[in-house]
């Protein structure tokens, strides 16, 4: 009962969330391609970007967007990098426990949010690291998927509960798409030009 409702949950989450970046993407192509917008280099390009549906209020709406998002982001992103390297140490660490239980995962914790917050105080241009971010995203992701497709069909980690055959069609399709656009990604940005 409890995988079945996880099941619904995830397959839930990942439908809204999937829809919700599928009408941001037109949404945003439609608005920009329409004006002429085809290359967006800096932080204000993409404010100045949103004027023909923002109009005036373009650059108050992208800097809400840009602090929520940095909000959401940065804890997400600094507590996963601390889980992540916790359990490849065998460290212990994590959100419940107090600091003085888990020094190591919240000094992680504290240098990745520091980090992620003095970026633009090294110089680096926000929206390459946005760039370079999402291609090392999909570069790593067939990997990903190829790994959770390996523990998904072992016995002795799933037990009773491995992948259905429609589940391994759909994995392996996943990982067929993604890896084909990871390698186009980095064609078209590392070669085509």
């Amino acid at each position: 009962m409890l995988i079945q409702k996880m099941s619904i949950d995830v397959n839930l989450g990942m439908f809204l969330s999937n829809l919700i970046m599928f009408f941001t993407i037109l949404a945003t192509g439609t608005a920009l391609y329409s004006h002429g917008v085809r290359n967006i280099d800096t932080v204000e390009q993409a404010a100045k970007a949103l004027e023909p549906v923002a109009g005036r209020l373009s650059y108050l709406l992208f800097a809400v967007g840009i602090i929520g998002t940095g909000f959401l982001a940065i804890p997400v992103l600094s507590g996963s990098l601390s889980y992540i390297v916790t359990e490849t140490f065998g460290l212990k660490g994590s959100l419940d426990k107090k600091f003085h239980q888990a020094k190591a995962f919240y000094v992680i914790l504290i240098i990745s949010v520091l980090l992620g917050l003095a970026i633009n105080y090294f110089g680096i241009n926000p929206v390459d690291a946005l760039l370079y971010t999402a291609i090392l995203y999909g570069v790593t992701c067939p990997v990903i998927i190829g790994i959770v497709l390996h523990i998904a069909n072992n016995k002795k980690i799933m037990g009773e509960y491995t992948n259905k055959t429609l589940s391994n069609v759909l994995g392996g399709l996943c990982l067929l798409v993604m890896t084909a656009g990871a390698v186009f990604l980095v064609y078209l940005e590392f070669f085509s030009k």
